[in-house]
């Protein structure tokens, strides 16, 4: 079923951790931008990137917000890492910052292998759990980062992590999913070796240029560009609008719409499909460029964090991208903690 309820529970809390270095792509050109066109089209001014896994990221951001919380670790009954680059291809990266953190070893550790829909994935998932008697906390922890990937020849893309708290909360209104999955498309965004179906080799390593222009060897993500577009352009609004009309909600009674950001140009249109004003849809991608399913709660804390602590707000969610998946979500908060940025 593509439609998902949950009640009783709510997000309690945000934060975000990003490496300190940025990468300005004021000299990025491309075999069709020059630089200036480069940052126009896709919005990206500069980017964070550093010497830090994606669990380095998490570890920093989860300890910032459980202190802003005050929550005890022991109460953390589960934590779900959803990530395109994992610490190791086994063990699971949950499991590791399971103990690092200090959480219980009964807590739930479980990794998402998901980029661009997974922070909203990942939320259904620790929805679900909540939904059960035993576990009343949780923790969501999302993003990508590369370590020692300090180089601009991927020029869209940076480094964050971020931690969502989410807690049983009797009365609240919970969180209303709308998912779904393409796989007809699994190749458009792909990292064609180091898999099992195409296990490394010397090869893996030989430089191509791709028809963006932008030259990768083939453990290195390759995106069809225009194919990934008219994805997000046709898929986004459909399931926004689906969502919204199964439950009966006005477009005009959502304080803000927080998509993912792949690039200014498919989220401008998106905005413009849907007839969304430009002060309801907050982005962040000029600041830190494509964070994958970071890009969802680091736009909040790093751009509407003062609304989000202040007031109770209304927000749709959607993620979209790699699978290709998609998935949206209608979740409310009230007065939620947001963490200062911590960045490494």
């Amino acid at each position: 079923m593509a439609f998902l309820e949950f009640k009783d529970m709510r997000i309690a809390g945000f934060s975000a951790g990003v490496p300190k270095y940025i990468a300005v792509n004021d000299t990025v050109a491309s075999k069709d931008y020059a630089a200036a066109d480069f940052v126009a089209t896709t919005g990206v001014k500069e980017r964070r990137i550093g010497d830090f896994t994606t669990s380095d990221l998490c570890y920093e951001a989860a300890e910032r917000l459980l202190s802003d919380l005050q929550w005890r670790k022991e109460e953390v009954g589960a934590l779900i890492f959803v990530s395109q680059t994992a610490d190791y291809i086994l063990p699971a990266t949950a499991c590791i910052l399971q103990d690092r953190l200090g959480l219980s070893k009964e807590c739930y550790a479980l990794d998402v292998a998901l980029g661009c829909s997974g922070w909203v994935y990942g939320l259904s998932v620790i929805a679900g759990l909540l939904s059960k008697e035993g576990i009343t906390k949780a923790l969501l922890l999302a993003g990508d980062a590369k370590k020692r990937a300090q180089d601009a020849s991927d020029p869209l893309f940076g480094h964050a992590g971020t931690v969502t708290a989410v807690e049983y909360s009797e009365g609240a209104a919970g969180f209303k999913f709308h998912v779904g999955t393409d796989g007809s498309g699994f190749d458009a965004i792909i990292t064609p070796d180091g898999g099992s179906r195409n296990q490394f080799t010397e090869d893996s390593l030989k430089l191509i240029q791709d028809s963006d222009g932008v030259t990768r060897h083939r453990l290195q993500t390759v995106m069809k560009g225009m194919d990934v577009f008219a994805f997000g352009i046709t898929t986004v609004p459909k399931t926004v609008k689906k969502l919204l009309e199964k439950h009966q909600i006005s477009i005009d009674s959502i304080d803000y719409f927080v998509f993912h950001q792949a690039n200014k140009m498919m989220n401008e249109k998106i905005r413009k499909k849907l007839k969304l004003s430009e002060e309801k849809v907050p982005y962040c991608m000029h600041e830190f460029g494509n964070t994958s399913s970071a890009s969802i709660p680091l736009t909040i804390v790093t751009q509407i964090a003062n609304e989000t602590r202040n007031k109770s707000l209304n927000f749709l969610a959607c993620g979209f991208g790699v699978g290709l998946s998609w998935a949206t979500v209608l979740f409310d908060t009230n007065h939620a903690i947001v963490s200062d940025l911590v960045e490494l």
